[in-house]
């Protein structure tokens, strides 16, 4: 750890994980949740996701500090049907419950060809890319989505009502890292707002709208807003289809009720996750195909392959995060 003249800390990227394993065990995780936790942490900035970084350690502490998370879930696990993987998160962050479920899952998917993941009664604050990556490297195709507090209008609106909705994808590779990608619902994810907001940048035209449905590039006005659906009222039914399947199907809270139930200490609402494995059987070879076609045209590149062509120089340069934030983590 260095502080520099700007106000901002630099650490190494080894630094960062014992520094969010000790602030969450401090706060009231077991050692099992926090090392879970401090990991996606980890991932976040190796990958330079930002915004699901450091970046979120103060609502994570903020939610254990309130009781509202249980620190020391033990995710429980059950089939009522063939296919399906039920998984009680018990109260607590969703990475441990995700390593808990990675491997019964793809053993499900392999043996009946698919399977389903419905996770339930847990706080999901991480990038999503990471559990469908954790399942393409146990040999299944993974989708999975989840909710959040509102923060798109549907289509025609301007209040918020579905949350940014991410859906996230990956296809294993033999002998390759998997093709992945993790979209918002969203034009932006709204923790690249909020970080736009503490930086104090601009927003791209068409992000968002204010709260009296007028467009801005303000971020604050955005915040106090709504955030607008990628492609129009396409994004809009993808974060539709995402509050069906990740609260509605699963028997969790909509946004909607996600949001009057929790207690705005900072963290997330509870909700849940949808998480759908398939067994590629025989297309791993065809998909070879397709990926080789993609990349003969010049510019093209693998979803995934941008964050990952981050990780040589973040793993020698370190990351830089406001002296503010450390001062929070720390304690």
């Amino acid at each position: 750890m260095k502080e520099l003249d700007s106000g901002k800390i630099h650490l190494n990227l080894e630094e960062v994980k014992p520094l969010a394993e000790q602030a969450l065990m401090r706060t009231g995780c077991n050692q099992e949740n926090a090392g879970a936790v401090a990991e996606c942490i980890y991932q976040a900035e190796q990958h330079g996701t930002h915004s699901h970084g450091l970046f979120r350690m103060p609502g994570y502490l903020a939610s254990l500090a309130s009781g509202k998370v249980n620190g020391r879930a033990s995710p429980k696990l059950a089939t009522p049907k063939p296919s399906l993987l039920a998984v009680d998160g018990d109260g607590g962050y969703a990475p441990l419950a995700h390593r808990t479920l990675a491997k019964p899952l793809a053993e499900l998917a392999k043996s009946q060809g698919v399977a389903m993941a419905a996770l339930t009664n847990t706080f999901h604050f991480a990038a999503l890319w990471q559990e469908v990556e954790m399942l393409a490297n146990e040999g299944v195709v993974a989708l999975a989505c989840t909710a959040f507090k509102p923060a798109l209008p549907p289509a025609g609106g301007k209040d918020p009502l579905y949350g940014t909705n991410p859906v996230a994808f990956s296809w294993p590779r033999k002998g390759g890292e998997p093709c992945t990608f993790d979209q918002a619902s969203s034009v932006m994810a709204r923790g690249e707002v909020m970080i736009a907001a503490r930086e104090g940048h601009a927003l791209p035209d068409g992000a968002g709208i204010d709260s009296d449905g007028n467009p801005t590039n303000d971020p604050e006005k955005v915040l106090k807003g709504a955030l607008l659906p990628f492609g129009g009222y396409k994004g809009a039914s993808i974060a539709m289809m995402v509050e069906l399947l990740a609260a509605s199907l699963i028997g969790e809270q909509l946004s909607f009720e996600a949001a009057a139930q929790d207690n705005n200490d900072g963290g997330p609402p509870r909700g849940g996750e949808f998480i759908l494995a398939l067994d590629p059987a025989h297309g791993l070879a065809s998909s070879e195909g397709l990926f080789a076609k993609m990349l003969e045209q010049e510019g093209a590149r693998l979803p995934g392959d941008g964050r990952r062509a981050k990780r040589d120089g973040i793993a020698k340069n370190g990351i830089q995060i406001p002296a503010e934030l450390y001062s929070k983590i720390t304690g």
